[in-house]
């Protein structure tokens, strides 16, 4: 048994290293250049999105999880598909677990990028009640 000092201010944390499980040891030494060496053996877009990932949470610890899953999901797609998947996320703004297997689940990273210099709102038919900017001078 063991007794911690209580820390009060909202969202601190004040965990012994020493109290913790092995597991959880091992875990708590892996850095987030870790993750994005690991990443980066499955391709470069892959690693941006861990590393995207990792600098959105207040701690990057946080992502940890999330970047594992992503990793993971490489052993059941392979590598070619997940950096495909990873691709897709970065281009829409993804940046989660839930997006690459979403992805990979239905098949959008066999599909071509969207273009980013085609909007996809189109321009309104000519129409009488539609002024335009001339119209406010």
């Amino acid at each position: 048994m063991a007794s911690h000092r209580r820390d009060h201010r909202p969202g601190r944390y004040t965990t012994v290293t020493a109290h913790r499980p092995k597991a959880h040891r091992e875990y708590a030494e892996w850095t987030p250049e870790r993750l994005v060496r690991w990443a980066d053996q499955t391709g470069p877009s892959t690693a941006a999105l861990v590393e995207r990932i990792l600098a959105t949470r207040p701690h990057p610890q946080q992502g940890y999880r999330s970047c594992l899953g992503i990793l993971r999901l490489g052993k059941t797609y392979g590598a070619d598909r997940l950096e495909a998947a990873c691709r897709r996320a970065l281009a829409i703004g993804g940046f989660s677990y839930k997006s690459v297997d979403s992805i990979l689940k239905r098949g959008l990273d066999q599909q071509p990028l969207p273009d980013p210099t085609h909007s996809t709102e189109s321009t309104p038919p000519p129409h009488a009640n539609l002024r335009g900017p001339a119209y406010y001078h």
